[in-house]
């Protein structure tokens, strides 16, 4: 039978946000400026009002005996000092990073229409912890009219690296429906079209981002398994990649290139095979707008053997 699969991590066409790689937030390194030769004192001024005077550290502010540094002796303001040390420690220390969220509304001529959503908290100064979902929309998916609709979450770790540049970001999720487990089996292990099931599947995967001022690119790797139901008569495996990268033309326009892969691993429906669904390979453009939003096309062909029509997907992102 031919199996048309939703296969998962089109969340991580998140990526497709992915696409549009989250940009580390990490604290900007600041200059640390020299103490000031002079500075403002309340005083008064030359008929006894209190306002403002030039305070003149190399003589007002002097300690009444000089300061003997290394050989010779030189006169230092303690204000001076206390204030040099202060600006340095304020400099010193990094901003913290803020927590992002992201919703990506994806379309495709296989999986439908797919909303993503992933969240970062940082819980140190280069990891944060991440937790995401898809809400997977196709009837096929689930048991027909609407019921029991494919459903992703999962939680991970995003690892930033080269000063923003890179994030690596391993998750696990697991789907809840019907898609990889069958859904409600009977007594032979045949699936009913009844129901589905919590813990339907468990998803590992590997998404790794790179962006800079003039390149981008991204990785997407995520293996499907059956959990429940996994030894009867109606269990799928599918194991979803995709790689992609291309060329900022400037802060709002980028375009490159991108591959991707869906091949059904393992199939225990009796008298069924695997096989791989699709590959395609095509182009992209995006454009990205300030505060984290873009928009990213991507259409080219089926190069499998066999494939039939071209491809086509488009990815509206927003990041808060």
């Amino acid at each position: 039978m031919t199996v048309r699969f939703a296969c998962a991590v089109s969340a991580l066409g998140l990526t497709c946000a992915m696409s549009a790689p989250a940009v580390a937030q990490g604290p900007e390194a600041a200059a640390v400026e020299s103490a000031a030769s002079a500075i403002i004192v309340t005083g008064a001024d030359q008929t006894g009002t209190p306002g403002s005077a030039d305070f003149d550290l190399a003589r007002a502010a002097a300690p009444a005996a000089p300061i003997s540094i290394g050989a010779g002796e030189g006169v230092v303001s303690s204000v001076a000092i206390s204030a040099a040390a202060a600006t340095t420690a304020a400099q010193d220390t990094p901003a913290p990073r803020d927590e992002r969220f992201s919703v990506v509304l994806n379309q495709d001529a296989f999986f439908g229409f797919y909303p993503t959503f992933n969240g970062l908290i940082p819980v140190s100064e280069n990891v944060d912890l991440s937790f995401y979902g898809i809400m997977w929309t196709t009837d096929a998916f689930g048991t027909g009219l609407g019921s029991d609709l494919w459903t992703e979450f999962g939680i991970g770790a995003n690892f930033i690296l080269n000063d923003g540049k890179l994030q690596i970001k391993p998750q696990v999720g697991l789907t809840n429906g019907a898609l990889l487990s069958g859904g409600v089996v009977n007594n032979a292990g045949n699936p009913t079209g009844t129901g589905g099931n919590f813990a339907d599947g468990i998803v590992p995967s590997l998404t790794i981002n790179y962006a800079d001022d003039s390149f981008e690119a991204e990785y997407y790797g995520g293996y499907y398994a059956a959990l429940r139901n996994r030894n009867e008569n109606a269990a799928l495996d599918f194991l979803h990649t995709w790689v992609n990268a291309g060329y900022k033309f400037s802060s709002n326009f980028s375009a490159g290139a991108h591959y991707e892969l869906l091949s059904n691993t393992r199939n225990t429906f009796p008298g069924g095979g695997t096989a791989v669904v699709y590959q395609w390979l095509g182009p992209y453009v995006q454009f990205s707008l300030k505060k984290g939003f873009f928009a990213r096309f991507t259409a080219g062909a089926d190069i499998e053997e066999g494939g039939d029509g071209d491809f086509y997907k488009l990815a509206v992102g927003m990041s808060f």
